[in-house]
C-alpha cells in the first residue's frame, strides 16, 4: 500500500511534465554558421512573457511549456538582428530546426541589419529590416526595397501586383484593399507572408498571388496618421488620415482616403478602318480629352474580443465617386469628310455596405468563422455624343442609365488542424444580387438577378522538408433577365508543391484550373450606338473560358543576397476577347466573343540586394512569348519588361530612384503596351513623427504617361497613340504626420472579409 501511494504521487508529480511540450532548435551567426551562445529565446503570448532560455556553448535551446496556444517565440541577441517566429497551437514537441541572426551594421548610431527570411508551408516568410524600414517612409516604399519575386510596387499609382494581376491581400489576415495597405505605417509591420501562388479559399476571386502583413502587437491607447502628396504644376491630390483606439475588449478606427485628379492635356491620335464585305470607311482622329474625378472612401469599424477564443467585427465603409470626362475632337473620314465631335460623359456613384464578423476558436484545432456582407450601390451614368458633319448636319448618340443594385454575400469558412504537419479547411460563399438598369432614352427597365456559390476543401500536408497543397472547388452561377437565362456549373482545382532544400535554396511548383464565367455586365443584352458606324452590346451566348496554369520556380538566398527564377505556362481555352463584326448597311458591332485560345510562356529573374552600407536594390526582369488565335486568325508575340530600384540611407535621408520597363501584351487582336514610368524621390524624416518627400516623376519625359496600342482586326485595324501631358516632368511634395498614445490592439484572427465589386452596367 505504501509503494502503490508512492507511485500515485510521482504519477501526479509528473503530470504537468507530460502535458509540457518542448520547443526546440540552433541558433547560429548567418556569417559563420558559429553558436551565438548567450543569446536570449523569449516564448510569449499576446505580447506577455511566458518562459525563456538562452542559447547554450553548442547553439542549441530547449524550452517546455504547458500552454498549447498559438505562441511567439523571440530570439534576440545584442550586435545581432532579433528574430521572432509564430509558433503554432498544438501539443507535440517542436524542433524549429537552425535559426540564423544577421549581425548589425553600426552606421552614426544606426543598427542596419539584413531582411530575415524563412519559408513555411509554401510560402516565404519575411521580416523587414530595420534599415529597410528606415528608409521606407510609406508601405509602397517599404514593398519596393523586399525580395519578392513577381511583385512590382508602383510608388507613382500607389498599387501592387503579382505576376501582373492584382493579389490577394491580407493584414493580420483580414482581406484588405490596396487603400488599407497604403494606410499602413513601414514602422508597424513585423512580418510579410508571400506566395505567387493564389490559396484555394480565394481561387474564384480572380486575383494573381497572395500576401499577408502581420502588425506588431500593441495593447490599450491610440493612434493618428496622416499622409497626403500633391503635384506642383499637376491637379493631383491623395491623402490618407487614419484614427484609431483601443480599450479592454474593443477596438474603433477611422479611415478617410480622398483622392482627385483634373487633368486637361490628355490627348488621343487614332488611324483605324471599318471594313466590310460592301464597305470600308477610314478615319483618322485628333483627340483632346480633358478628364477629371474625384472619390472620397470613408471606414468607420468596430472590433469587440472578450476573449482569445472569440471576435465580432462590424465594419460600415462608403465611397462617393464622381467622374467627368470630355472629348474636344476631330475626325477625317474618308465617307463623311471632316467633322468634329464633342462628347461628355458623367458617372455619380455611391456604394455604401455593412459588413458583419464573427469567429470562434472552439479549441487549438477547430476554428470557425461566419460573414455577412450586405451592399446597396447605385450609378448615374451620362454620355452624350454630338457630331457636326462638314454640311452643318448634326448627329447624337445619347446614353443615360440609372443603374441600382442590392447584394448580399454570405460566407463561412472551418479550419481543421489534424497536427502540425496537417491542416484541412473547407468553405461556401454565396452571393445573391437584384439589380435594375433603367435606360432614360428608352425608359427600357431590365432585371438582372445572380446567384453565385462557391464551395472548396483544401488539405495541406508536409512530408520532412516539402510541403503539399491540393484542393478542389466547385463553382456554381445562376444569372437571369428579362429576356435571357443562364446556369454554369464548373469545377477549380489546384496542386501545390514546396521543397526547402537547404537554407539558402528553395523549389516550387504549381498547377491550377480554373474555369472564367462571364460576368453580369459581360452577359447584358442592350444594344446602344455609340458612332455613326459602331454599336456596342453585351453577348448573352458567352461560353466559359477554361485556364491551365503550370509554374515552376526556384529561390535562392545568400546573406543579403537573393535570386528566383520561375517559369510559368498559361493556356486560355475559349478565350473571352473584344471584337468587332460587320452587321450591314454600313454598321458594325462591338462585344465580348470567345476566340479559340490564348497561351502565354514567361520566364522571369529576380535579383536583391540591400543593406549594404545604406544602400540597396532591386532588379526584375520578364521575357514572354503570346500566342492568341480565333476563326481565320492567329497572332504571336514575344515581349521583354522589367524594373529597377534603387535606394540609400543616410540617417534621416533617403534617396530612391524607380524605372518601369514597360512590355507588350497580346490578347486576342488587340496589342497593348503597358504603362511607362520612373520616379527620383528624396524623403526626411526630422522626427519619429513627420516626414517630407519630394518626388520627380516621367522625368525628361515631356509626354508624361503613354498607351499605344494596336488592333489587328480584319473587320476594325487601327492603331492609337494615348498620353497624358499633364503628368510630364511632374512634381510631388508629401507629407506625413504619425503619433502614438499608448499603444493599439491588432487582432490577427479573422480571415473573411467580402466586398462586391459587381455590376450589371456597360459603360462604354
Amino acid at each position: 500500500m505504501k509503494h502503490l501511494t508512492i507511485l500515485i504521487l510521482s504519477l501526479i508529480s509528473l503530470l504537468p511534465v507530460v502535458s509540457a511540450r518542448t520547443i526546440q532548435g540552433v541558433v547560429l551567426s548567418a556569417s559563420d554558421s558559429t553558436a551565438v551562445v548567450g543569446a536570449e529565446c523569449r516564448l510569449m503570448t499576446d505580447g506577455k512573457l511566458i518562459t525563456g532560455t538562452t542559447v547554450g556553448e553548442s547553439g542549441n535551446f530547449s524550452v517546455e511549456i504547458s500552454d498549447k496556444s498559438v505562441l511567439e517565440l523571440n530570439v534576440y541577441m545584442a550586435g545581432f538582428s532579433s528574430t521572432d517566429i509564430i509558433i503554432e497551437s498544438g501539443s507535440k514537441n517542436l524542433n524549429l530546426g537552425t535559426i540564423y541572426l544577421d549581425k548589425g551594421v553600426f552606421l552614426d548610431g544606426v543598427t542596419v541589419t539584413g531582411n530575415s527570411v524563412t519559408y513555411s508551408k509554401g510560402r516565404m516568410i519575411i521580416y523587414p529590416s530595420d534599415a529597410v524600414v528606415k528608409a521606407s517612409a510609406t508601405t509602397i516604399s517599404l514593398f519596393q526595397k523586399l525580395p519578392l519575386a513577381g511583385l512590382q510596387a508602383n510608388p507613382i499609382t500607389r498599387s501592387i501586383s503579382v505576376d501582373g494581376g492584382s493579389p490577394v491581400i491580407l493584414i493580420n489576415g483580414v482581406p484588405s484593399s490596396i487603400d488599407d495597405v497604403n494606410a499602413l505605417q513601414s514602422k508597424d509591420i513585423e512580418k510579410i507572408e508571400f506566395s505567387r501562388f493564389t490559396p484555394a479559399r480565394y481561387a474564384d476571386s480572380g486575383n494573381s498571388g497572395f500576401i499577408n502583413i502581420t502588425l506588431k502587437k500593441r495593447n490599450d491607447g491610440g493612434q493618428i496618421y496622416a499622409w497626403g502628396r500633391s503635384a506642383v504644376t499637376t491637379a493631383f491630390v491623395d491623402a490618407n488620415i487614419r484614427a484609431s483606439y483601443h480599450q479592454g475588449a474593443s477596438q474603433i478606427s477611422l479611415q478617410y482616403l480622398p483622392s482627385w485628379r483634373n487633368y486637361q492635356q490628355v490627348y488621343d491620335n487614332t488611324i483605324e478602318s471599318y471594313i466590310g464585305e460592301d464597305f470600308r470607311v477610314n478615319l483618322e482622329e485628333h483627340d483632346r480629352n480633358p478628364f477629371n474625378y474625384h472619390y472620397h472612401q470613408l471606414k468607420l469599424k468596430y472590433d469587440y474580443s472578450p476573449s482569445v477564443k472569440t471576435l465580432f467585427s462590424a465594419t460600415f465603409s462608403a465611397t462617393p465617386t464622381c467622374n467627368k470626362s470630355r472629348s474636344i475632337a476631330y475626325t477625317i473620314d474618308s465617307e463623311l469628310g471632316v467633322y468634329e465631335h464633342n462628347n461628355l460623359t458623367t458617372s455619380k456613384d455611391f456604394t455604401p455596405s455593412l459588413d458583419l464578423f464573427w469567429r470562434q476558436d472552439f479549441n487549438e484545432k477547430n476554428t470557425l468563422e461566419v460573414e455577412v456582407v450586405g451592399t446597396l450601390s447605385s450609378s448615374d451614368y451620362r454620355r452624350d455624343n454630338n457630331y457636326i458633319f462638314s454640311d452643318q448636319s448634326d448627329d447624337s448618340y445619347i446614353m443615360n442609365v440609372d443603374s441600382r443594385r442590392r447584394s448580399l454575400i454570405s460566407e463561412v469558412s472551418y479550419i481543421h488542424t489534424f497536427s502540425e504537419k496537417t491542416s484541412l479547411s473547407a468553405g461556401l460563399q454565396n452571393t445573391v444580387s437584384h439589380s435594375t438598369n433603367r435606360y432614360l432614352t428608352s425608359d427600357d427597365k431590365p432585371v438582372l438577378t445572380e446567384n453565385n456559390n462557391y464551395a472548396y476543401v483544401r488539405l495541406g500536408q508536409r512530408v520532412g522538408k516539402c510541403y503539399i497543397a491540393l484542393s478542389t472547388g466547385a463553382k456554381m452561377f445562376w444569372i437571369k433577365n428579362d429576356l435571357n437565362k443562364r446556369n454554369f456549373i464548373r469545377n477549380l482545382s489546384s496542386a501545390q508543391l514546396s521543397w526547402n532544400i537547404s537554407n539558402s535554396w528553395s523549389l516550387q511548383g504549381s498547377f491550377r484550373y480554373s474555369p472564367s464565367i462571364p460576368s453580369l455586365t459581360a452577359l447584358t443584352d442592350y444594344p446602344q450606338q455609340t458612332t455613326p458606324y459602331l454599336i456596342s452590346n453585351g453577348n448573352p451566348e458567352l461560353k466559359v473560358a477554361d485556364n491551365f496554369l503550370y509554374i515552376i520556380g526556384v529561390d535562392y538566398t545568400y546573406k543579403k543576397f537573393t535570386a528566383s527564377f520561375q517559369s510559368a505556362y498559361s493556356d486560355v481555352d475559349n478565350s473571352v476577347i473584344s471584337d468587332v463584326s460587320y452587321l450591314g448597311n454600313g454598321l458594325f458591332l462591338s462585344q465580348s466573343v470567345n476566340a479559340k485560345y490564348r497561351r502565354a510562356f514567361q520566364n522571369d529573374l529576380t535579383l536583391s540586394l540591400s543593406d549594404i552600407h545604406g544602400f540597396g536594390a532591386n532588379l526584375y526582369m520578364s521575357l514572354t512569348h503570346y500566342q492568341s488565335a480565333g476563326v481565320n486568325w492567329s497572332h504571336k508575340l514575344t515581349s521583354f519588361d522589367g524594373s529597377i530600384t534603387l535606394w540609400w540611407n543616410k540617417g534621416p535621408y533617403t534617396i530612391s530612384y524607380w524605372r518601369k520597363l514597360p512590355g507588350k501584351y497580346l490578347s486576342g487582336n488587340y496589342v497593348g503596351k503597358d504603362e511607362n514610368g520612373d520616379a527620383l524621390q528624396l524623403e526626411w524624416q526630422p522626427n519619429k513623427h513627420w516626414t517630407i518627400g519630394a518626388s520627380w516623376m516621367y522625368m525628361f519625359d515631356r509626354k508624361g504617361t503613354r498607351y499605344p496600342a494596336w488592333d489587328y482586326s480584319a473587320v476594325n485595324p487601327s492603331y492609337r497613340e494615348r498620353y497624358i501631358k499633364d503628368n510630364g516632368n511632374m512634381v510631388v511634395i508629401s507629407v506625413s504626420y504619425s503619433a502614438d498614445f499608448g499603444s493599439i490592439f491588432r487582432t490577427a484572427r479573422r480571415n473573411l472579409n467580402n466586398t462586391d465589386n459587381g455590376s450589371s452596367l456597360l459603360k462604354l
